[in-house]
C-alpha cells in the first residue's frame, strides 16, 4: 500500500511504580504481536510505541531526581527491542519550575528513547501561564543539550491534547490497557488531490474510509485478541520522506504553500477529517510539520510563509507549531510568547495544538539548519522576531 503507511502502533499501560518492568515487558510483547500482525497484513509499520501515565509529574523536585535510574533502565529495555516511549506530561500543575529544564535535560542525555511534554493549557483551566513559562524554558535547555539540536524533537508543550493520543511527544495513557494506530497517510492525500482538485473534501474523504477501514478492522481485531482497548486512528495525515502533504496541499490550490488558499485548503482537508465515519482518537487534524516535509522546508526557504502564517492555518487544522527550526539565541521570553499563542489558540478553540520548537545550535535566522536526524529535512531558520522565515 504505497500511498498509506502505520506511523505507529501506540499500546498505552498504566504503571504504579518505574520499577515494574514486567509491566513493560508484557506491552513490549504485545506491540511486538501486534506489528507481526500489521506486516502480515501488508502494511509497513515505521515504529512501535509504549505510552504510560504521567508517574513523574506526581513527583516533587527530589523524588524526581531518584526516579532518573529507573527510567534509565526502562529506556534500555524498550530500545532494545527499537520501541519508542512516552512517559506524557513531567508536570500536570500550573506553576513555574525552572529547576525541571535541568532535571529534563539529564534525563534526555540520560536515555535514547523517552519522549515527554508540559501542558500549557485546558479546555477547562484554560491557558496555564505558569506552565507556559516552564515549557520555554526546557526548550531553551534542550536546545543547549547536544551539537545537534535535535533533543527538543522528543519534548513538546501541549495544550488540549487528549489521552491515548498515539503521536508522539504528547503521548499520555489513562486507564485500562490500549492500542492505537496514527497513520503516514499524506500519500493518499496527494493522490485524492491529483486525481481532481474537483469536490475534494468529498473525494478525499472517501479515500481516507476506504483506506483507513482495513486499519480499523485490524486494529479491533489485535485490540481484541489482547484484551485491550480499542481507541482508534488518529488520521491526521503525517508526512514521510518521500510523501509530502505541502506537495498534496499544493496541488488542490494549484500555487505554492503559503499563497492565498492555503487556508482554504487546510480547512478543507480537516472537514475530510472529522467527518470519517471511523472511530478515530488524538489530533485527527492536519499535521504540518516543516522539519518532516519537503516542500514545507522549500517554501520556508522561500519566505512564503513564517510563524504567524502557521498559527492561521493552525486555527483549521493541524498541530500547532511542530517541529520548527529557531535561532540559538532565540530568548525565553519569546520562547513563553510563542508558546503561550499556541496555548490560547488550543484553549479559544476548543482544540488540540502542540509547540515543538527546535533552537539549534550555531544557526542565526535565515540559516540553514541541518540535522544528523534522517526524519527530518534541510531548512532554514525561522526569524522569531517578525514571524517570517528569513532567508539569505
Amino acid at each position: 500500500m504505497e500511498s498509506l503507511r502505520i506511523r505507529g502502533i501506540a499500546a498505552g499501560i498504566e504503571l504504579s511504580r518505574l520499577t515494574d518492568l514486567h509491566t513493560i515487558r508484557s506491552a513490549i510483547a504485545l506491540l511486538q504481536r501486534s506489528g507481526e500482525r500489521a506486516q502480515e497484513a501488508g502494511y509497513e509499520v515505521q515504529e512501535l510505541r509504549l505510552v504510560t501515565n504521567p508517574l513523574v509529574a506526581r513527583l516533587d523536585a527530589d523524588r524526581r531526581e531518584s526516579v532518573l535510574g529507573a527510567l534509565q533502565e526502562i529506556d534500555r529495555e524498550v530500545d532494545a527491542h527499537g520501541i519508542v516511549l512516552s512517559i506524557g506530561p513531567v508536570l500536570l500543575q500550573d506553576r513555574f519550575e525552572p529547576e525541571l529544564a535541568e532535571w529534563v535535560a539529564r534525563l534526555t542525555q540520560a536515555t535514547r528513547a523517552i519522549s515527554f511534554s508540559i501542558p500549557v493549557g485546558s479546555i477547562d483551566g484554560g491557558v496555564l501561564g505558569g506552565a507556559v513559562r516552564t515549557a520555554a524554558q526546557v526548550i531553551a535547555r534542550l536546545g543547549r543539550v547536544d551539537p545537534t539540536g535535535v533533543a527538543n524533537f522528543r519534548f513538546a508543550a501541549a495544550a488540549c491534547v487528549p489521552p491515548g493520543t498515539p503521536f508522539f511527544p504528547v503521548a499520555y495513557h489513562e486507564g485500562a490497557a490500549s492500542l492505537g494506530f496514527g497513520v503516514e497517510s499524506a500519500g493518499l492525500v496527494r493522490a485524492a488531490f491529483a486525481a481532481s482538485p474537483a469536490d475534494a473534501e468529498r473525494r478525499l474523504r472517501e479515500a481516507l474510509e476506504t483506506h483507513l477501514g482495513p486499519i480499523e478492522q485490524l486494529g479491533r481485531r489485535i485490540a481484541e485478541a489482547e484484551s485491550v482497548r480499542y481507541l482508534g486512528i488518529d488520521p491526521s495525515p503525517a508526512p514521510g520522506p518521500d510523501r509530502s502533504i505541502g506537495e498534496a496541499i499544493e496541488l488542490l490550490t494549484g500555487a505554492p504553500f503559503g499563497s492565498a488558499s492555503t487556508l482554504q485548503a487546510c480547512a478543507t482537508i480537516t472537514a475530510a477529517l472529522k467527518s470519517l465515519q471511523l472511530q478515530t482518537c488524538g489530533y485527527s487534524g492536519l499535521m504540518l510539520p516543516v522539519l518532516e516535509d519537503r516542500t514545507l522546508a522549500r517554501r520556508a526557504g522561500e519566505r512564503r510563509y513564517g510563524l504567524q502564517e502557521l498559527l492561521l492555518y493552525s486555527a483549521v487544522c493541524g498541530t500547532g507549531l511542530d517541529v520548527i527550526p529557531l535561532p540559538a539565541d532565540v530568548s525565553v521570553d519569546l520562547l513563553t510568547r510563542l508558546v503561550g499563542d499556541v496555548a490560547t489558540l488550543a484553549v479559544r478553540l476548543r482544540k488540540p495544538l502542540s509547540a515543538r520548537l527546535l533552537p539549534t545550535p550555531g544557526c542565526s535566522a535565515g540559516e540553514m539548519a541541518r540535522y544528523p536526524d534522517e526524519r527530518l529535512v534541510p531548512c532554514r531558520v525561522f526569524d522569531v522576531d517578525t514571524g517570517d522565515a528569513a532567508c539569505q
